[in-house]
């Protein structure tokens, strides 16, 4: 990570060092703390005094940082980040009360969660599968139902099956994508040691899509192998856990039918006269995913190196490497292949 600082704004305050009101400048840059005795990274804020030469954190930002380092731990140990349950309970119209009825927890669990606590795993999977599955949702909602009052009952209820009626086939989508990585449900070399998770490969598309013009389905196959193998090069692991096979337009991931129906993105299907193309667009509707810095700089890399490349451009980039010479058709591509990719430059 890079330690530059930068500013944010200048405001009016008290500065405690040279106790004196003047403008003071609120700076941010990368930080470390340790959360749970783990090391992350987060962006810190502090304010600096140009009269002193010399920065101070209040409590207000101490809080905030604090805070940021939750969630940096969160994102580094694939948990729900307190915006990201915020949007389960919009989904559905619920109160932190409410959503932590409906879970059967304490009537304050969820705004901790929201707000200062760490969820433990179990409770994440839960929270999870409500997001995923409207219909287990209103089944939790009828088993609590003596928690609601009856308008807000048949408020949530009507939500709740509005979203089954919009989304319910998201939830067989990605069952049906696990079930076609049931195999490889272990960190290995065909996954990149890295064990396939939906949300963030439904993130890495979206990314994808909102950054690169002209975007079809076999283009996309190729740069979201280039992400996994560069990841993999730099280091040591890949970012989504998909697993390539060698196909004649190149690396193509198992299940690739079922990724190109995740909610990350819009398929618009352009009829030909020999063949249909799928070309894919960003949902507006979609949220950017909690990247870490260094997944970041991984998507954007590649992205810079193919952005402009065409379809058979970039296919005929990937028929170059390593992975693709050396491997049959069908074939399963280990990621040791990634090592030998070429340059980014």
């Amino acid at each position: 990570m890079m330690n530059e600082k930068h500013e944010i704004k200048k405001i009016l305050y008290f500065c405690p060092l040279c106790e004196k009101e003047h403008e003071i400048i609120e700076i941010s840059y990368n930080g470390k703390a340790i959360v749970k005795n783990k090391e992350v990274e987060y962006f810190k804020k502090s304010y600096y005094c140009e009269i002193e030469n010399e920065e101070f954190t209040p409590d207000t930002l101490m809080d905030y940082n604090l805070n940021e380092a939750r969630e940096m731990y969160k994102v580094s140990e694939n948990l729900l980040t307190s915006n990201q349950i915020k949007e389960i309970r919009d989904l559905y119209g619920l109160t932190q009360k409410e959503y932590a009825n409906l879970l059967g927890l304490g009537d304050v669990t969820v705004q901790r969660y929201e707000s200062k606590s760490i969820q433990d795993p179990t409770y994440d999977n839960l929270m999870r599968l409500t997001k995923e599955n409207p219909a287990f949702c209103l089944e939790l909602l009828n088993k609590n139902r003596e928690k609601f009052v009856n308008v807000r009952y048949e408020k949530i209820r009507e939500n709740i099956i509005n979203a089954i009626k919009k989304n319910g086939s998201l939830y067989f989508i990605k069952e049906t994508l696990k079930n076609s990585y049931i195999e490889y449900d272990k960190p290995t070399e065909a996954n990149g040691y890295c064990i396939l998770d939906i949300n963030k490969l439904s993130g890495i598309i979206h990314y994808i899509a909102k950054y690169v013009d002209s975007l079809y389905k076999v283009k996309l196959m190729k740069i979201l192998w280039y992400i996994d193998s560069l990841s993999f090069k730099t280091y040591n692991k890949a970012m989504s856990g998909l697993v390539y096979q060698h196909f004649p337009l190149g690396a193509v991931p198992i299940a690739h039918s079922e990724i190109i129906k995740l909610p990350s993105i819009n398929v618009l299907e352009e009829e030909n006269p020999e063949y249909t193309a799928y070309k894919i667009l960003p949902n507006p509707d979609f949220h950017l995913y909690d990247f870490t810095f260094d997944e970041l700089d991984i998507l954007q890399n590649v992205i810079k190196k193919f952005k402009n490349f065409s379809t058979q451009q970039i296919v005929s980039y990937m028929h170059e490497e390593n992975a693709y010479k050396f491997t049959e058709d069908h074939e399963i591509i280990p990621f040791s292949y990634a090592l030998s990719i070429k340059e980014f430059t």
